[in-house]
């Protein structure tokens, strides 16, 4: 049993004695060095090391620990370390070679932990509204015909076969998808940092999205930091899992899967949705005539080149040499300018950090009187002065296809004190509820 001292009550600037291997634990566990965490809290690294050997620290300064190595503060008063590492609240996938899977970063689980504090508030108001559960939610298996789940996919977002070729370039089938998705009863989160911390990234090399299954509010949160290229594969591949009731962490280094049986199946589905085997054998021949094969793809199928490519690997059309010496040559197709942004305009980023079916319900229920606007605030990561013009702000960000008109203000709003069920549970008292996380 983890055992708390006793914090004195004195003041902030006096000194405090706490156990040393706690000090130092905390620093590791954000993966800072001495000198990182030194420069994180304004001294000198020298006096980290002091903290570390003694454990002689105030309590301002152990204050300023916990805020920088993202600690809640009462574990530094703890008499030693925990003694497990931290783990995902769901399953984890991502193992390649038999190796355990990678210890999660605190960026990905704090992400993690909010995206299921979203999806368990959304399934709350939707449960309490009346809305019908979603029929294609885990409805298929794994073990079935992939060609077969990926037609379902498209009947699922009402996108007719030659939706993809109709768009004009493979950015607006990006945007189009995933506003298809979002009309279909899908949470989408696009984000590259923890919330809106922008000095906190989230690294497309430990993950590029997950997603969380729900019968009411599946949600795919997508690594917003990770290769444009590569986002769309991202989408179709959450998809998939959704289709199937999957639930798990995955790994797609170099946009190929994991060994693991589901990852592949889900991983093949995704592939037909986006390129179809049967018409690429048909356009393929043409292709491979033209100085740049996978372009012309790309072209026609509206996906990014290196997604072309994977797909010409899949039907053995070239040779894995061929790939990966293509794959390392242009994967970085559509880099985003910055990481941590859409496009640089803040409300054009709050559109996909939030989710247009997300923000939709939040405004609604706030407005209402169902959800206490500090709950709203905590939920979206805006307050105040940002929130309230949310919705005149992002235009049709609030009103997704399929759900009414955001009600005018509710007196009073700001100051309702309503429970809402928006807690975090553990996964095991998440009723329908399970997850995936991609890693790249």
């Amino acid at each position: 049993m983890l055992r708390f001292q006793c914090a004195p009550m004195t003041t902030r600037r006096a000194p405090l004695i706490l156990q040393p291997d706690v000090l130092r634990w905390a620093r590791e566990r954000a993966d800072f060095s001495a000198d990182a965490l030194a420069r994180k809290v304004g001294v000198k690294p020298e006096r980290v090391l002091q903290w570390e050997h003694s454990g002689a620290i105030s309590m301002a300064q152990a204050e300023k620990v916990a805020h920088a190595t993202h600690t809640p503060l009462g574990y530094l008063f703890l008499s030693y370390p925990p003694l497990e590492p931290e783990r995902l609240p769901i399953q984890d996938f991502r193992t390649r070679a038999g190796a355990a899977p990678p210890q999660p970063s605190l960026e990905l689980l704090e992400t993690v932990c909010a995206m299921q504090r979203r999806q368990d508030c959304l399934r709350a108001e939707l449960i309490e509204t009346g809305h019908a559960p979603l029929e294609f939610v885990g409805r298929h298996h794994h073990n079935g015909n992939y060609a077969a789940i990926a037609a379902e996919m498209r009947k699922t977002l009402a996108l007719n076969a030659d939706w993809a070729p109709a768009q004009p370039n493979w950015s607006s089938a990006l945007t189009s998808l995933r506003d298809a998705l979002d009309a279909a009863g899908i949470l989408v989160v696009f984000n590259g940092v923890v919330g809106n911390n922008n000095h906190r990234k989230l690294n497309p090399a430990e993950f590029q999205g997950f997603a969380l299954v729900d019968e009411y509010a599946p949600l795919i949160f997508v690594n917003n930091a990770d290769f444009k290229a590569a986002q769309m594969f991202t989408l179709a591949h959450e998809l998939a899992h959704l289709c199937v009731g999957a639930e798990g962490v995955s790994a797609l280094e170099s946009l190929l899967p994991s060994a693991n049986a589901v990852e592949q199946f889900c991983d093949a589905a995704a592939a037909e949705f986006l390129v179809s085997e049967s018409e690429l054998r048909d356009f393929w021949p043409d292709a491979a005539k033209s100085g740049d094969p996978y372009q012309q793809v790309a072209r026609h199928f509206k996906v990014s080149r290196i997604v072309a490519a994977r797909r010409a690997l899949d039907l053995e059309l070239i040779d894995r040499a061929t790939f990966f010496d293509f794959y390392n040559q242009h994967k970085t197709q559509g880099t985003p300018r910055r990481p941590d942004t859409d496009s640089g305009d803040f409300w054009n980023t709050q559109r996909w950090r939030i989710g247009p079916r997300f923000a939709a319900h939040v405004v609604r229920a706030t407005r209402a009187g169902r959800l206490p606007y500090r709950e709203a605030y905590a939920l979206t990561g805006l307050r105040g002065d940002n929130f309230d013009p949310m919705p005149e702000m992002m235009g049709g960000f609030v009103n997704p296809p399929g759900l009414q008109s955001v009600d005018k203000i509710a007196p009073m709003a700001h100051n309702a004190l309503n429970d809402t069920d928006c807690g975090f549970r553990s996964n095991s008292d998440r009723p329908g509820v399970s997850a995936e996380i991609h890693s790249g």
